[in-house]
């Protein structure tokens, strides 16, 4: 009888080992993805309570000049990876965080890392069960000017944008970060024509009026431009906040039900 114990004990082991095994990973993850023959390293945040029997909503955030590099991971440090680390439950989406590169001064509006960050996209979507109809693009200071163009060149891509502290006019310490819709000499007002290109695309825009990097103007202006448009646009400007606004805008109660309400069928 003993024997009979030990094995059927045995034999409960060996089941629950590959059950185990199947166990999705979660938090933040390490993943590469192959771009023109050059690897780069991005997170993907998947939720505690991840499981592939359901499509996720996916964010794909892009981060500010003082993230760059090539380790994958310092652009989770601020932003909307700090607002998860602060408030995990509050976050029940796929977030992909991919990194600009440092060298060759790199920015979001460069098509390259563009590329790149909508490989890691794509890639995640895949791997993780993304819902093509809630993919939704945020990004703060170098990485809100990089909302702004990929939703001039991609209309429709995405549900929502949420750009923070960013603008189409590239800012006083750091004039080659502008969209690309500034150079073109077919475009007299890439404000409007940012904002046509946008349509009815929702979109939320944050910025605090006492920026003294990218000038509040900026948004002030796409706001004012969307509204001439009549797009589906909210404006929150924060008094007295300076360049950091993403802190309180990834904090705000309201941003997550209101990201979670928007499809691309809407």
């Amino acid at each position: 009888m003993p024997y009979r114990r030990v094995l059927l004990a045995a034999l409960l082991c060996m089941m629950a080992v590959p059950a185990l095994a199947r166990k999705p990973e979660t938090g933040f993850l390490d993943r590469t993805v192959l771009v023109n023959a050059e690897i780069y390293r991005y997170q993907v945040y998947v939720p505690q309570n991840f499981n592939s029997h359901k499509k996720w909503p996916v964010i794909l955030f892009l981060h500010g000049v003082g993230e760059r590099g090539d380790d994958g991971l310092l652009q989770t440090d601020i932003g909307i990876g700090h607002a998860i680390r602060k408030n995990v439950s509050h976050f029940p989406f796929i977030v992909v965080m991919p990194q600009c590169r440092k060298d060759n001064n790199e920015r979001w509006i460069n098509e390259p890392m563009q590329a790149q960050a909508l490989a890691a996209l794509e890639q995640s979507v895949k791997e993780f069960h993304g819902d093509r109809e809630r993919i939704y693009l945020t990004g703060l200071s170098m990485g809100g000017y990089g909302v702004w163009d990929l939703a001039a060149k991609y209309p429709r891509k995405f549900a929502a944008y949420v750009p923070i502290c960013g603008g189409i006019h590239g800012p006083i310490k750091l004039p080659d970060v502008h969209v690309g819709l500034v150079g073109d000499p077919n475009v007299a007002d890439p404000y409007a024509e940012t904002a046509r290109r946008i349509g009815s695309t929702p979109i939320w825009i944050f910025h605090g009026d006492a920026d003294d990097t990218v000038p509040v103007e900026e948004s002030r202006k796409m706001a004012q431009a969307l509204q001439a448009a009549k797009a589906n646009v909210h404006y929150t400007e924060y008094p007295g906040v300076g360049h950091n606004a993403w802190d309180k805008a990834y904090a705000e109660p309201e941003l997550v039900p209101w990201l979670l309400a928007q499809k691309l069928h809407n």
